[in-house]
C-alpha cells in the first residue's frame, strides 16, 4: 500500500483491482449453481464460457488500437472462465447427488449398512435439524453428537449392495468422537439429503456405534493424536483457559462453557476462538523470522515458512477460514520470494478464487465470508486508518486500533443478518484483546507437538499461553456485564442496510475526529463557495431594481426637505403681515 504521505493517506503503487471481477464472478456462479440441476449449471457454465471467449476475441483485436481497453477486456474475459470452471464444478457436484451411487438408496429410504474410510478428525457438531433427528432415531437424546467426514467405500440397501465414490458426513453418538482419519467402519442408519451448500453428497444418522474393519495410514490421524494430547496437557489450566485456549490455538471450541460462548459473541470476540488468517499469520511470520535469524536465503526460508504452515494447517483441520488464510499467505510468500509487494488485494482475490474452484459450496459458507470481507477491511482500510492517527501515538497502539475497526466495519452487516443486534464494545474488546493473541498462537502453536514429545517442557507454554487466554476470557465477562453490551436491531435487509450506513458513517466520524483542522480548512472553504454562489445568484436579478429603488428614494428625500424649508418661509411672512398690522404707526 506504500508508505503513508504528509496529508495522512498512504502513497504508493495505486490499488490493483484486475483479480476482483474473477473473484466476484466466481462468487455468484457458485451461489447460483449451488441451487440449480445439473442442466442449468452447465447453461450458465456454457454462457460464462461464450462470454468469456467473445472477450477474449475482443481483446486480441484491441491488442494495438486500445491497450487500457484491453486489460479491461481480458480482465473480464477471464473471469468469465473460472466462473465456467466453477459451474462445471457444481455441475459434477449436483450430478453425483442426482444420478449417483447413492440417489436410489436416499429416495427408497429405509437403513443402511455401510462401510466408510474416515478422512477428517471427528467434530462437535450442534443439535439441530439432522443431528436432533438422529439423536431421537438412536434413542441417544442426553449424549453429544460428533460430525465425522468419510469416503464411502460401499452401502447396503435392501438386500443391494452399491460401490462408488461419494463424500458422507457422519452424525453419530458419542462413539464417534474415537475414530480417526484411515479408519475403516462399518455402521448402520438413514441416509438424507444434505442441506443446501454442503459439499457432501449425502448425510448418514447414524444408528449405531462404528465398529472398527481396518486402517491405513492418514497424515491427519497423527495430527489428531496431537490435539488429543495437547487437549489433555491443557485440562490443569484452572476457569475459562482450560476451554478458550485450545479454541485459540486449535479451533477446539469442545470445552468452551456457555456463559463464556455468550459472552464473546456479545462483545464480538467469537472470531478469536476460531482458526482464521491472524493465526496463519503469525505462524507464517515466525517461521519466516527464525529463517532469517538463521540467515538462510529466500527461497529457503520460504520452503520452510511453507512447510511450517502446512503442517499447522493439516493440525488444525481444513476448515474454509483456515484454508483461504493459508493459501493467501502461500500466494503472499510467493509474491515476496519474486519481488512482488503491495498487491494484498490481488493475494486475497486469487486465493478466494482458488478455494471457490476446489469447493464451490464454500461460497455459501458465513465464515468464509465473514473471514473474506475481514481480510478486505484490514487490506483496504487498516492502513490508512492506522495513517490517519497522530504520529504522537505510537505506531503499535494506532495499528491495534485500526486493524480491529477496519475488519469490524466490513463484517457487521453480515453479522447483524445472522444474531441482529449491536455490540458497541466490540472494538473496544477488540483492541483490549488484540495483544494477546499473539502469544496465545504462538506458545499455544509451539506447546501442540511438544506436550506429545516431551509433555514435561509443555508446561511452561501451556502456563504462558493459558494466563493470556484467561485475559481475553476475563476481557470478555467484564465488557459483556456493562451496560448496553447488547442492544437490539432491526432484522432482515433493512438492519442490513442499516449497519452497513452505520459503519459509513463511524469511518466519515473518525476520519472527522482525527482530521480537525483539515475539517475547519474545508468547512472555510464550502462557506466561501456558497457564499460566492449566494451573491452571484441574487445580485443580477435585483440591480435595475435596486437602483430605481435607490434613485426613489433620493427623490422624496429632496421633496421632504424642500417641503418643510417652504412651509417655514410662508408661516415667517403670514407672521410679518400680522406685526405690520397690529402697529400702525411703524413703517411697513
Amino acid at each position: 500500500m506504500g508508505e503513508p504521505a504528509a496529508g495522512g493517506a498512504p502513497r504508493g503503487r495505486r490499488l490493483d483491482l484486475r483479480a476482483v471481477p474473477s473473484m466476484m464472478i466466481a462468487w455468484i456462479a457458485a451461489l447460483a449453481c449451488g441451487a440449480l440441476e445439473t442442466s442449468w449449471c452447465l447453461v450458465v457454465a456454457g454462457t460464462l464460457a461464450a462470454g468469456g471467449g467473445l472477450l477474449l476475441a475482443l481483446g486480441y483485436r484491441q491488442r494495438r488500437t486500445a491497450p487500457r481497453a484491453r486489460t479491461v477486456t481480458v480482465t473480464f474475459a477471464v473471469a468469465g472462465v473460472l466462473g465456467a470452471a466453477v459451474a462445471v464444478h457444481c455441475a459434477v457436484a449436483v450430478s453425483k447427488r442426482e444420478v449417483g451411487p447413492l440417489a436410489h438408496v436416499i429416495q427408497a429410504g429405509g437403513g443402511v449398512v455401510m462401510d466408510l474410510l474416515v478422512t477428517d478428525n471427528p467434530r462437535e457438531a450442534p443439535s439441530f435439524g439432522h443431528e436432533a433427528l438422529s439423536q431421537a432415531e438412536s434413542g441417544n437424546a442426553g449424549e453429544g453428537r460428533w460430525m465425522v467426514s468419510a469416503a464411502l467405500v460401499d452401502v447396503t440397501s435392501s438386500g443391494t449392495v452399491v460401490r462408488g465414490s461419494a463424500d458422507i458426513a457422519v452424525l453419530g453418538g458419542e462413539a464417534w468422537r474415537n475414530v480417526h482419519p484411515g479408519d475403516r467402519v462399518r455402521t448402520t442408519g438413514v441416509l438424507k439429503d444434505v442441506r443446501e451448500g454442503q459439499s457432501q453428497t449425502a448425510v448418514l444418522s447414524a444408528s449405531s456405534a462404528p465398529q472398527i474393519t481396518g486402517a491405513s495410514f492418514d497424515i491427519r490421524g497423527p495430527a489428531g493424536l496431537l490435539r488429543e494430547s495437547f487437549l489433555n496437557a491443557a485440562r490443569w489450566l484452572p476457569g475459562d483457559a482450560a476451554g478458550l485456549l485450545p479454541g485459540m490455538v486449535i479451533g477446539d471450541t469442545s470445552g468452551l462453557t456457555e456463559s463464556l460462548k455468550t459472552d464473546m459473541k456479545t462483545t464480538g470476540m467469537t472470531h478469536l476462538t476460531a482458526v482464521s488468517g491472524a493465526n496463519c499469520s503469525l505462524v507464517l511470520g515466525g517461521f519466516v523470522l527464525m529463517a532469517r535469524c538463521l540467515r538462510l536465503s529466500r527461497p529457503v526460508a520460504a520452503i520452510l515458512a511453507s512447510c511450517g504452515l502446512v503442517a499447522f494447517v493439516v493440525m488444525v483441520g481444513p476448515d474454509p477460514s483456515v484454508m483461504r488464510a493459508a493459501l493467501m499467505g502461500g500466494v503472499g510468500l510467493a509474491s515476496l520470494v519474486g519481488g512482488w509487494r503491495g498487491r494484498s488485494l490481488t493475494f486475497l482475490c486469487l486465493s478466494a478464487t482458488m478455494l471457490l474452484l476446489m469447493d464451490p459450496p464454500m461460497a455459501s459458507n458465513v465464515g468464509f465470508l465473514l473471514s473474506v470481507l475481514a481480510t478486505l477491511g484490514i487490506v483496504l482500510l487498516a492502513v490508512r486508518i492506522a495513517a490517519w492517527i497522530p504520529p504522537r501515538i505510537p505506531r503499535w497502539l494506532a495499528v491495534g486500533i485500526a486493524v480491529p475497526l477496519s475488519a469490524q466495519l466490513l463484517c457487521t452487516p453480515v453479522i447483524v443478518a445472522l444474531q441482529p443486534q449491536f455490540t458497541p464494545y466490540a472494538l473496544l474488546a477488540n483492541i483490549i484483546a488484540g495483544p494477546l493473541v499473539a502469544p496465545v498462537t504462538v506458545l499455544g502453536t509451539i506447546a501442540v507437538p511438544v506436550s506429545a514429545v516431551v509433555p514435561g517442557l509443555a508446561w511452561p507454554l501451556i502456563a504462558g499461553a493459558g494466563t493470556c487466554a484467561a485475559l481475553v476470557a476475563a476481557t470478555a465477562r467484564f465488557i459483556a456485564g456493562l451496560p448496553g453490551a447488547a442492544l437490539p436491531w432491526a432484522e432482515g435487509f433493512t438492519g442490513v442496510a442499516a449497519m452497513a450506513v452505520f459503519s459509513g458513517l463511524t469511518l466519515a466520524v473518525v476520519w472527522v475526529l482525527l482530521h480537525p483542522r483539515t475539517v475547519m480548512v474545508h468547512a472555510g472553504d464550502l462557506h466561501g463557495r456558497i457564499t460566492a454562489w449566494l451573491e452571484r445568484h441574487t445580485e443580477p436579478r435585483n440591480v435595475g431594481s435596486g437602483r430605481a429603488a435607490r434613485g426613489g428614494l433620493a427623490a422624496s428625500k429632496v421633496q421632504d426637505d424642500e417641503k418643510p424649508n417652504s412651509q417655514a418661509g410662508g408661516d415667517r411672512a403670514a407672521e410679518d403681515c400680522s406685526r405690520s398690522l397690529s402697529r400702525p404707526g411703524e413703517p411697513p
